[in-house]
């Protein structure tokens, strides 16, 4: 099974510490050995916003504050690696050629930002296309896809269930710059549509929720089904067990 994790930079580092970090190490390194090839995309979250929000005060253009903010997610995605075993990558991918060719040559690949007015957002959804992925996950800070901002409205409706197609339309309407933050943006929310990526959003602040959900599809966010798909996926990393293989092998023999 191929997955990409997308985590939010305000998910893994809401503040300097190592403690969140290793947790969200261990469940890729998990996947990993339960035979995963796992692609992690990491976000700048707060810190990103921080450094976006001064340039910008400074007068720096769009550009220059989205070259900031990919940096910031780059350095958050090198403490991603650091917490990774020895055989992990040494440094995040800049490109989906790199990320892909790591998938290829083993299990694992970690990357931030790529280009300026593209958010790490649209970077999952266009490396899970890049890699035909089984399964694109968003780790984000909130419990998945509502009607509006759950932290500013308290009668924001959540979605247990989207097309692609309906994920566009509810995030149509947000404003996007450098250092906006959502669930998922809108150029990820058209990638996943066009690609027809089976989607889960949900709360990743707990590590252990992503590794339910790529393991069993047990979740409690937003399911993003894509045109023509099943209500459940076709296979979960769980699914398969030792002994099915075993069967699979000795029906072959």
């Amino acid at each position: 099974m191929k997955v990409v994790v997308s985590i939010g930079g305000s998910v893994l580092v809401p503040e300097p510490g190592a403690d969140r970090v290793a947790a969200h190490a261990a469940v890729v390194e998990d996947l990993v050995a339960d035979g995963c090839r796992v692609g992690a995309v990491v976000g700048g979250g707060g810190v990103a916003r921080e450094y976006i929000g001064a340039a910008r005060d400074l007068g720096a253009n769009e550009i220059e504050l989205d070259q900031l903010g990919i940096d910031v997610t780059r350095l958050n995605a090198r403490l991603l690696i650091a917490a990774l075993g020895e055989e992990s990558v040494t440094a995040p991918a800049e490109d989906y050629e790199e990320a892909g060719e790591a998938l290829r040559r083993g299990n694992l690949c970690v990357m931030g930002g790529v280009a300026p007015a593209q958010t790490t957002d649209a970077v999952g959804a266009a490396l899970a296309e890049y890699v035909d992925a089984d399964l694109l996950v968003y780790a984000t800070s909130v419990s998945g896809v509502y009607s509006d901002d759950p932290n500013e409205t308290d009668d924001a409706t959540k979605y247990d269930e989207l097309s692609a197609t309906d994920l566009v339309d509810a995030i149509a309407g947000l404003e996007m710059n450098a250092g906006s933050s959502a669930p998922v943006d809108l150029l990820a929310a058209k990638i996943i549509q066009r690609s027809g990526m089976r989607t889960i959003v949900l709360d990743g602040t707990d590590p252990e929720r992503i590794a339910r959900a790529v393991r069993y599809g047990d979740h409690e966010g937003t399911d993003v089904i894509p045109a023509g798909a099943g209500e459940e996926p076709t296979y979960w990393a769980g699914e398969e067990t030792t002994d099915d293989h075993d069967s699979e092998l000795e029906s072959q023999q």
